[in-house]
């Protein structure tokens, strides 16, 4: 079990050790489920897409180039699916 100090201002810092086994490093995000009887569960959030991962995800090598309503169209196909 890992024990954490509550500053003055009531923030605490979560140890090395325990980022590492949520998986998580600086700029990341966790979430905290609040339970009953003032217990939480903590873990990772969940990692959105980066813009960096869809560029270029459309480009078809020695194709031709795809008009911006092909393009809506892909991406409307692409978020029906995640939802």
């Amino acid at each position: 079990m890992t024990t954490l100090t509550i500053t003055a201002k009531g923030q605490v810092t979560l140890k090395q050790g325990l980022l590492k086994h949520l998986g998580v490093s600086p700029g990341q995000k966790i979430e905290v489920d609040e339970l009953p009887e003032g217990r939480a569960i903590v873990r990772a959030a969940r990692q959105e897409g980066a813009i960096s991962d869809f560029i270029g995800c459309l480009s078809r090598q020695g194709g031709r180039k795809l008009t911006i309503d092909e393009i809506n169209e892909i991406a409307a196909q692409g978020w029906a699916e995640e939802n």
